[in-house]
């Protein structure tokens, strides 16, 4: 998660000098709701040491509302497409997300 908002940060300079207005705040939107309570929580917990530098930094960009992180359901989450093995019916309807056509249909 850090990383995504490193790089919401770096797009979002480019769209300032660009001078291209942006909705604040941004969404990083996330499956994994033990992450998403983890940044909102900050009591420390023994799981969580190793990645404490990269939790305050999402924790500080939470609370200046320059990001928002909702949770989206996994059934929706067109990036497991890429990631995971899928049911049939959730692939084409993430399939279908994206745009993607089948090249070797018959027309």
């Amino acid at each position: 998660m850090a990383h995504g908002v490193c790089e919401m940060l770096w797009l979002k300079r480019i769209l300032e000098e660009l001078r291209t207005p942006m909705a604040m705040p941004m969404r990083l939107y996330c499956d994994n709701k033990a992450a998403i309570s983890i940044t909102h929580n900050l009591v420390q917990h023994d799981r969580t040491k190793h990645v404490e530098i990269d939790r305050y930094f999402i924790k500080e960009k939470i609370e200046v509302r320059m990001i928002a992180m909702p949770f989206v359901p996994t059934a929706i989450q067109v990036a497991d497409i890429l990631t995971k093995g899928l049911f049939k019916s959730n692939f084409e309807s993430l399939v279908s997300k994206l745009g993607m056509i089948d090249i070797y249909a018959p027309t």
